[in-house]
């Protein structure tokens, strides 16, 4: 079977700082993972090598067998950064109607619709993503994030900034995700997340240093630096 995401010797430098050593690394389809590190510990790299937004120093990542990057890649992956940018000229509606239609969407607006309602984004439908605070721009990333199909789900820190509502939808979100096969990987310092795994990775000074189930592991110390 095709692993969802797998890494061959990745690793990425900045001059003589390495920000994540060779990793190899295999997730299964349908695998639900979180991953946990202290800031600067790799995983930000990690996940936009993956996401092909950033070219690794040595070794590849692929996606459902097909290098990061490529179209085929980029098909089966929507990505959820920590700091999502958005188009200055279009309203929240329009992006999500770009996303759809991008993406072949037949009922994008039945979807969109959900998304907004259950977001608390419906009354800002008509206004310009650049414009809002963090944590409705958090939300609007999310929005444009599920209304498009995917295989795997790359996503960078998704609770930062949102108000309770957002991170319980949010949580709902990834959750039916999961319960209809798709793979996630989620990097998170929201620890009552974790616990909705199957699987834990931890990054320490870019190096691997756990892999297995979060039952097993003493979070709280995962996430402290060296």
């Amino acid at each position: 079977m095709t692993a969802a995401l797998s890494t061959h010797q990745l690793a990425k430098d900045y001059g003589d700082r390495p920000a994540l050593e060779p990793l190899d690394l295999e997730v299964p389809e349908g695998q639900h993972v979180a991953l946990v590190g202290h800031n600067g510990s790799g995983k930000t790299t990690l996940l936009r090598m993956a996401a092909g937004l950033l070219d690794p120093s040595a070794g590849e990542a692929r996606i459902m067998g097909h290098v990061s990057g490529s179209l085929e890649a980029r098909r089966s992956l929507s990505w959820l950064s920590d700091t999502p940018t958005f188009y200055d000229d279009l309203s929240l509606w329009e992006h999500l109607e770009y996303v759809g239609r991008l993406h072949g969407v037949a009922e994008w607006q039945g979807k969109a619709e959900e998304l907004l309602e259950r977001l608390q984004l419906s009354a800002r439908r008509d206004d310009i993503p650049t414009t809002f605070s963090r944590g409705l721009r958090q939300k609007a990333a999310i929005a444009l994030g599920m209304v498009r199909p995917f295989d795997v789900l790359l996503v960078d820190e998704p609770f930062v900034g949102l108000d309770s509502n957002g991170k319980t939808t949010l949580l709902e979100l990834l959750d039916e995700a999961a319960q209809v096969g798709a793979t996630l990987l989620v990097a998170t310092h929201e620890l009552a997340f974790v616990g909705r795994v199957g699987r834990l990775l931890a990054l320490r000074d870019g190096a691997l240093v756990y892999d297995g189930p979060p039952s097993e592991a003493d979070v709280h110390t995962l996430v402290l630096p060296a």
